[in-house]
Protein backbone atom coordinates (compact mmCIF):
# COMPACT_ATOMS: atom_id res chain seq x y z
CA UNK A 1 0.00 0.00 0.00
CA UNK A 2 1.50 3.47 -0.81
CA UNK A 3 1.54 5.66 2.24
CA UNK A 4 -0.54 8.49 2.85
CA UNK A 5 0.84 11.04 1.15
CA UNK A 6 4.38 9.15 -0.16
CA UNK A 7 4.11 10.09 -3.62
CA UNK A 8 3.99 13.25 -3.32
CA UNK A 9 6.65 13.68 -0.94
CA UNK A 10 8.80 11.37 -3.45
CA UNK A 11 7.65 13.89 -6.29
CA UNK A 12 8.71 16.75 -4.06
CA UNK A 13 12.33 15.79 -3.21
CA UNK A 14 12.47 15.06 -6.99
CA UNK A 15 11.97 18.04 -8.01
CA UNK A 16 14.17 19.41 -5.26
CA UNK A 17 16.84 17.21 -6.18
CA UNK A 18 16.69 16.98 -10.44
CA UNK A 19 20.70 15.94 -10.28
CA UNK A 20 21.71 13.37 -7.85
CA UNK A 21 25.50 12.03 -8.32
CA UNK A 22 25.89 8.48 -8.98
CA UNK A 23 28.52 5.52 -9.36
CA UNK A 24 28.99 4.21 -12.82
CA UNK A 25 27.41 0.89 -11.50
CA UNK A 26 23.93 2.90 -10.63
CA UNK A 27 23.84 5.02 -13.06
CA UNK A 28 23.80 2.35 -15.96
CA UNK A 29 20.82 1.06 -14.14
CA UNK A 30 18.75 3.46 -13.34
CA UNK A 31 15.97 4.71 -15.68
CA UNK A 32 16.71 7.99 -17.98
CA UNK A 33 15.41 10.96 -16.85
CA UNK A 34 14.75 14.25 -19.26
CA UNK A 35 16.39 17.09 -18.07
CA UNK A 36 13.71 20.11 -16.82
CA UNK A 37 12.38 22.26 -19.77
CA UNK A 38 10.32 24.51 -19.54
CA UNK A 39 6.66 24.28 -20.23
CA UNK A 40 7.52 26.29 -24.15
CA UNK A 41 10.22 23.44 -24.57
CA UNK A 42 8.36 20.41 -23.10
CA UNK A 43 4.79 21.38 -25.49
CA UNK A 44 7.79 21.70 -28.27
CA UNK A 45 8.93 18.34 -27.51
CA UNK A 46 5.91 16.71 -28.06
CA UNK A 47 5.67 14.24 -31.46
CA UNK A 48 2.92 15.40 -33.51
CA UNK A 49 0.40 13.25 -35.33
CA UNK A 50 -2.77 12.77 -36.72
CA UNK A 51 -5.51 11.39 -34.35
CA UNK A 52 -7.93 8.05 -34.63
CA UNK A 53 -10.22 6.92 -32.45
CA UNK A 54 -10.60 3.64 -34.40
CA UNK A 55 -11.00 0.76 -32.90
CA UNK A 56 -10.67 2.22 -29.21
CA UNK A 57 -12.79 0.81 -26.31
CA UNK A 58 -12.60 1.49 -22.94
CA UNK A 59 -12.31 -2.14 -22.30
CA UNK A 60 -8.39 -2.23 -23.60
CA UNK A 61 -7.40 -0.28 -20.71
CA UNK A 62 -7.35 -2.77 -17.38
CA UNK A 63 -8.44 -0.84 -14.55
CA UNK A 64 -7.94 -0.68 -11.51
CA UNK A 65 -5.79 -3.33 -10.51
CA UNK A 66 -3.69 -4.59 -7.63
CA UNK A 67 -0.30 -5.13 -9.22
CA UNK A 68 1.30 -5.34 -5.56
CA UNK A 69 -1.36 -7.59 -4.76
CA UNK A 70 -1.66 -6.17 -1.23
CA UNK A 71 -5.63 -5.58 -1.84
CA UNK A 72 -5.47 -2.22 -3.04
CA UNK A 73 -5.98 -1.79 -6.16
CA UNK A 74 -5.33 1.62 -8.15
CA UNK A 75 -7.91 3.48 -6.85
CA UNK A 76 -7.86 3.01 -3.56
CA UNK A 77 -4.01 3.57 -3.98
CA UNK A 78 -4.42 6.90 -5.08
CA UNK A 79 -6.99 7.72 -2.51
CA UNK A 80 -5.08 7.04 0.39
CA UNK A 81 -1.63 8.61 -1.20
CA UNK A 82 -4.11 12.08 -2.11
CA UNK A 83 -5.33 12.65 1.42
CA UNK A 84 -4.34 15.74 3.18
CA UNK A 85 -5.37 13.41 6.64
CA UNK A 86 -4.27 10.14 6.83
CA UNK A 87 -7.54 8.29 5.01
CA UNK A 88 -9.75 6.14 6.82
CA UNK A 89 -9.68 2.47 5.12
CA UNK A 90 -11.82 -0.85 6.04
CA UNK A 91 -11.85 -4.27 5.28
CA UNK A 92 -10.27 -4.95 1.35
CA UNK A 93 -8.62 -1.95 1.61
CA UNK A 94 -11.76 -0.04 0.99
CA UNK A 95 -11.27 4.04 1.59
CA UNK A 96 -13.99 5.21 3.62
CA UNK A 97 -12.91 8.41 4.57
CA UNK A 98 -9.90 10.89 4.26
CA UNK A 99 -9.76 14.75 3.01
CA UNK A 100 -8.55 15.38 -0.59
CA UNK A 101 -8.24 18.54 -2.45
CA UNK A 102 -9.77 18.55 -5.85
CA UNK A 103 -7.52 21.12 -7.61
CA UNK A 104 -9.47 20.93 -10.73
CA UNK A 105 -12.40 22.92 -9.17
CA UNK A 106 -10.81 23.97 -6.35
CA UNK A 107 -13.24 21.60 -3.76
CA UNK A 108 -12.07 20.32 -0.69
CA UNK A 109 -14.23 16.78 0.50
CA UNK A 110 -14.09 13.79 2.61
CA UNK A 111 -16.23 11.78 1.25
CA UNK A 112 -14.33 9.34 -1.21
CA UNK A 113 -17.91 8.47 -3.03
CA UNK A 114 -17.89 11.66 -4.58
CA UNK A 115 -13.99 11.44 -6.22
CA UNK A 116 -13.05 9.90 -9.68
CA UNK A 117 -9.40 9.24 -9.97
CA UNK A 118 -9.08 10.84 -13.35
CA UNK A 119 -6.42 9.40 -15.72
CA UNK A 120 -4.55 12.88 -16.83
CA UNK A 121 -4.43 12.51 -20.03
CA UNK A 122 -7.76 10.27 -20.78
CA UNK A 123 -7.98 7.02 -21.64
CA UNK A 124 -9.67 7.60 -25.60
CA UNK A 125 -7.61 10.48 -26.11
CA UNK A 126 -4.25 8.08 -25.18
CA UNK A 127 -5.42 6.00 -27.52
CA UNK A 128 -5.79 8.46 -30.31
CA UNK A 129 -2.01 9.96 -29.67
CA UNK A 130 -0.50 6.51 -30.30
CA UNK A 131 -1.49 3.69 -27.32
CA UNK A 132 -3.59 2.01 -30.11
CA UNK A 133 -0.25 0.49 -30.89
CA UNK A 134 0.29 -0.55 -27.35
CA UNK A 135 0.71 -4.15 -26.18
CA UNK A 136 -2.04 -4.55 -23.75
CA UNK A 137 0.88 -5.19 -21.40
CA UNK A 138 1.58 -1.46 -21.67
CA UNK A 139 -2.05 -0.52 -21.83
CA UNK A 140 -2.52 -1.55 -18.76
CA UNK A 141 0.73 -0.19 -17.45
CA UNK A 142 -0.78 3.53 -18.20
CA UNK A 143 -4.30 3.01 -16.93
CA UNK A 144 -2.86 2.47 -13.80
CA UNK A 145 0.19 4.19 -13.73
CA UNK A 146 1.35 5.09 -10.04
CA UNK A 147 4.86 5.95 -10.82
CA UNK A 148 4.45 9.71 -11.77
CA UNK A 149 1.91 11.22 -9.00
CA UNK A 150 0.97 13.33 -12.14
CA UNK A 151 -0.90 10.29 -14.40
CA UNK A 152 -3.59 9.99 -11.92
CA UNK A 153 -5.24 12.07 -9.82
CA UNK A 154 -8.83 12.17 -7.25
CA UNK A 155 -11.04 14.82 -8.50
CA UNK A 156 -14.27 15.74 -8.36
CA UNK A 157 -16.68 13.72 -9.98
CA UNK A 158 -18.45 16.35 -11.49
CA UNK A 159 -14.97 18.23 -12.53
CA UNK A 160 -14.02 14.61 -14.54
CA UNK A 161 -16.96 14.29 -16.12
CA UNK A 162 -16.68 17.63 -17.50
CA UNK A 163 -13.57 17.26 -18.61
CA UNK A 164 -14.58 13.36 -20.11
CA UNK A 165 -11.99 12.58 -22.64
CA UNK A 166 -11.54 16.42 -24.30
CA UNK A 167 -7.73 17.65 -24.31
CA UNK A 168 -6.62 21.42 -23.15
CA UNK A 169 -7.98 22.56 -26.69
CA UNK A 170 -11.11 21.89 -25.21
CA UNK A 171 -11.32 21.73 -22.10
CA UNK A 172 -9.38 23.41 -19.21
CA UNK A 173 -10.22 23.47 -15.04
CA UNK A 174 -12.37 25.46 -14.86
CA UNK A 175 -10.45 27.37 -11.36
CA UNK A 176 -8.11 29.22 -13.66
CA UNK A 177 -5.10 29.27 -11.27
CA UNK A 178 -5.05 25.26 -11.92
CA UNK A 179 -5.00 25.94 -15.55
CA UNK A 180 -1.00 26.22 -15.79
CA UNK A 181 -0.20 23.16 -13.39
CA UNK A 182 -2.89 21.25 -15.51
CA UNK A 183 -0.89 22.16 -18.98
CA UNK A 184 2.65 21.00 -17.69
CA UNK A 185 1.14 18.06 -15.40
CA UNK A 186 -0.78 17.00 -19.23
CA UNK A 187 2.47 18.04 -21.51
CA UNK A 188 4.70 15.83 -18.80
CA UNK A 189 2.35 12.89 -18.81
CA UNK A 190 2.58 12.80 -22.64
CA UNK A 191 6.12 12.92 -22.66
CA UNK A 192 6.11 10.34 -19.80
CA UNK A 193 4.50 7.76 -22.34
CA UNK A 194 5.50 9.28 -25.46
CA UNK A 195 2.15 10.53 -26.74
CA UNK A 196 1.65 12.57 -29.62
CA UNK A 197 -0.06 15.32 -30.15
CA UNK A 198 -2.47 16.76 -33.31
CA UNK A 199 -1.97 20.24 -34.56
CA UNK A 200 -5.00 21.67 -32.47
CA UNK A 201 -3.74 20.44 -29.39
CA UNK A 202 -0.22 21.73 -30.33
CA UNK A 203 -1.64 25.08 -30.81
CA UNK A 204 -3.95 25.44 -27.91
CA UNK A 205 -0.88 24.45 -25.10
CA UNK A 206 1.48 26.19 -26.91
CA UNK A 207 -0.95 29.32 -25.80
CA UNK A 208 -1.21 28.32 -23.08
CA UNK A 209 2.46 28.03 -22.15
CA UNK A 210 3.15 31.27 -23.06
CA UNK A 211 0.76 32.64 -20.15
CA UNK A 212 2.31 30.38 -17.41
CA UNK A 213 5.82 32.44 -16.32
CA UNK A 214 8.59 30.23 -15.46
CA UNK A 215 5.98 26.72 -15.46
CA UNK A 216 9.07 23.54 -15.85
CA UNK A 217 8.88 20.07 -16.55
CA UNK A 218 10.71 16.96 -15.99
CA UNK A 219 9.72 13.53 -16.27
CA UNK A 220 10.95 9.84 -16.32
CA UNK A 221 10.08 7.85 -19.57
CA UNK A 222 7.70 5.10 -18.79
CA UNK A 223 9.71 1.87 -18.85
Amino acid sequence: MIKTCMRAALAAAFLALPFTTMSPASAADAAPVALPMTLTQAVDALPTAPESREGYQRSRFKHWSDDDHDSCNTREEVLIAESRIAATVGPGCKVTGGQWYSYYDGETVTQPRVLDIDHMVPLAEAWDSGANEWSTKRRTAYANDLGDERSLVAVTARSNRSKSDQDPAQWQPPLADARCTYTAQWVATKLRWNLAVDQGERKALRELAAGCGQETVEYEPAG
